[in-house]
């Protein structure tokens, strides 16, 4: 049983950290934009800005209907990364119980 269950294990963690990767590009890009170091005109990375929105902003709202931003201060995306890790380190753990 725990051979079928691995490559199930093993590919929800690559889909882990696909996803945390595209929350910390989102994150980055973000801030990026707001110390005007990339210009909101450039119309690439309005468009990629677009598609990492899309990818991350259905989690957020769940997050922020939760937790409200604290002093003007978004912690959803900070939220999310905390609860994918923990998901990443619980995979680990059942995959290595597996074997």
């Amino acid at each position: 049983m725990g051979v079928l269950l691995l490559p199930v294990f093993k590919t929800i963690a690559l889909v882990l950290d696909i996803y945390v990767k595209i929350v910390v590009v989102e994150i980055v890009l973000h801030w990026l934009i707001h110390f005007k170091i990339v210009s909101v005109n450039n119309k690439y990375a309005e468009k990629f800005m677009d598609i990492l929105r899309k990818l991350t902003e259905p989690v957020y709202a769940k997050i922020r209907s939760k937790i409200k931003p604290f002093a003007d201060f978004d912690l959803s995306p900070f939220i999310l990364l905390l609860v994918l890790y923990f998901l990443w380190q619980l995979l680990n753990v059942l995959s290595d119980m597996v074997l």
